[in-house]
This record gives structure tokens, C-alpha cells and sequence, in this order.
């Protein structure tokens, strides 16, 4: 009988694509989520604060008459069988570690438990500033990365 290689038993890093010079965060996000869910991906999208994460759930659901985005806050009941988990804390527990989005502004506790993070950066100066200290912190740690400047 052939014993499995140990090869196949390693997990690949996360990948990290950022986005820059975002003029319109929650609306570029739902667009982002849109495309994804049509590929049938699973998403956390991580906010800076409960007041964006409100924002962002009233946006997933007003974003477009033809698309039907299922999404719930972190905890709720329903979390394990809806595609989309919102969250404005780290502390919580997440049923799925695909997507990751991050609009917080700062480096997420867990990201690299996800498949693939996308940073969101608006064209604001100090979201600049920030999301040049991750990317900074993501590339020392070996983390690939890409770079996507919002047209």
C-alpha cells in the first residue's frame, strides 16, 4: 500500500491582492462581492467600526435589484449556511476562511487563516499611509502580494 506523501499536507500562504485609490469603498466592496458570489465564493468582509459595518449591510442589500447578496453579522444564527459574514471585530468565531475583505484599516488578528485577503485602501492620505505599513508588514513576512489601482 503507497503512504501519502507529506507533500500533500501543506497548506499554501495567503494570498493578498490590494486595492488602491478606491474613490467609493462600500460601493467598489459590493461589487467586489458580486463577482465573487457569482464564482461561489464565501467572504468575511472585516469593518473599521460598527457604524461602516451598518453601512456596508444596508449597501449588500439596496446594491442592485438583480443580484441577491445573503450576508449576516458574525454570530448570528444563520452565519454557518450564508456565503456572506460581516464583522467589525476579530474576536469573534467565523464558519468559513475563504475570502477575506479588509476595510478596517488595520492589519486583521487572523487573516492568515484565510485563503486570500483583499485590502481595500481609498485615495485618502492617512488610508494610504496605512495601507502602505501592511503591505510593508505583509512582504517582510513572505505573504504574496499584488496591487490593483481602482480605475
Amino acid at each position: 500500500m503507497a503512504v501519502p506523501s507529506a507533500c500533500h499536507y501543506t497548506s499554501a500562504m495567503t494570498r493578498i491582492d490590494f486595492h488602491s485609490n478606491v474613490p467609493q469603498k462600500i460601493a467598489y466592496v459590493c461589487r467586489l462581492v458580486r463577482k465573487a458570489r457569482a464564482a461561489g465564493t464565501n467572504i468575511v468582509l472585516r469593518t473599521r467600526d460598527r457604524a461602516e459595518l451598518q453601512q456596508l449591510d444596508q449597501a449588500l442589500w439596496s446594491f442592485s435589484e438583480q443580484d441577491f447578496l445573503p450576508h449576516v453579522t458574525a454570530g448570528d444564527p444563520l452565519a454557518a449556511q450564508t456565503p456572506i459574514i460581516l464583522t467589525a471585530s476579530d474576536d469573534v468565531e467565523l464558519p468559513h476562511h475563504q475570502v477575506l475583505i479588509n476595510l478596517s484599516g488595520e492589519t486583521p488578528a487572523n487573516f492568515a487563516r484565510f485563503e486570500r485577503m483583499l485590502e481595500i485602501i481609498s485615495a485618502d492620505d492617512a488610508d494610504k499611509t496605512a495601507g502602505r505599513d501592511r503591505y510593508r508588514f505583509y512582504k517582510e513576512r513572505g505573504y504574496p502580494l499584488s496591487h490593483h489601482v481602482a480605475a
